[in-house]
């Protein structure tokens, strides 16, 4: 039995699990609320963290160092940079930045902080799983850069200067984060995200109608890769 964190930002990016697997149990803990759960032979742990890099750090942490997670599944929504990129299509992170993190005043590269890398790398075999999952579901899934920053991006100009520096694919608000914390702690990180808008104008309307959908959509995938851990 492995012991696997499903990881969201938001209540809807969870309740798609906990709909499907039914009988979960419910711990209090840091404010907050994580759930465990039974499932193909493994035991485990979910949580919305709320939005955002510190609410996202707090949860992967508790995750991994008090429910003893040994691999962190991050499911959720973001907004799509790459124009190849639809409403409701999968994005897994290869890499994953923090677009916001600016000490450029000291003459060092936007993202970078000294002690830590800027682009944080994901586990190359959790996303091969992921591919295999894709093919066996007959489902488009593709790879990119996620950029995560305190933000929710709706302004094209934004939009543009973030893609252009860091060649991000899509944005979010917690990927990041999580991979940094996975990363201290090594333990196998995998982020997957259902786009949900094309954060430029408008996208909060966007996100608004389609965040349920593409939720399920990214829900449904994670526990088909927990099968086959």
């Amino acid at each position: 039995m492995m012991k696997i964190a499903i990881l969201g930002a938001m209540e809807e990016e969870i309740t798609p699990l906990l709909e499907i697997l039914k009988d979960y149990n419910s711990i209090k803990y840091a404010n907050n609320i994580y759930y465990t759960a039974n499932y193909k032979n493994h035991e485990l742990i979910l949580a919305y963290s709320k939005i955002g890099k510190v609410n996202s750090t707090l949860s992967a942490s508790i995750m991994i160092e008090k429910f003893k997670a040994q691999a962190l599944l991050f499911t959720g929504v973001a907004g799509a940079f790459n124009p190849e990129l639809e409403i409701g299509d999968l994005l897994y992170a290869t890499k994953l930045v923090q677009y916001d993190l600016d000490i450029t005043a000291f003459g060092h590269p936007l993202g970078f902080v000294p002690g830590n890398e800027i682009f944080i790398k994901t586990n190359e075999k959790l996303n091969n799983i992921a591919l295999e999952v894709a093919k066996e579901l007959n489902i488009k899934l593709k790879a990119g850069i996620i950029a995560t920053g305190d933000e929710f991006i709706c302004d094209e100009a934004k939009k543009a200067k973030i893609k252009e520096i860091f060649n991000a694919d899509a944005c979010e608000m917690e990927g990041a984060s999580v991979a940094l914390v996975c990363d201290a702690l090594n333990t196998p990180c995998f982020i997957l995200r259902a786009m949900s808008d094309k954060a430029g104008e408008k996208a909060e309307f966007d996100f608004d109608e389609f965040v349920v959908n593409s939720a399920k959509i990214s829900a449904n995938f994670v526990l088909k890769m927990c099968e086959k851990l």
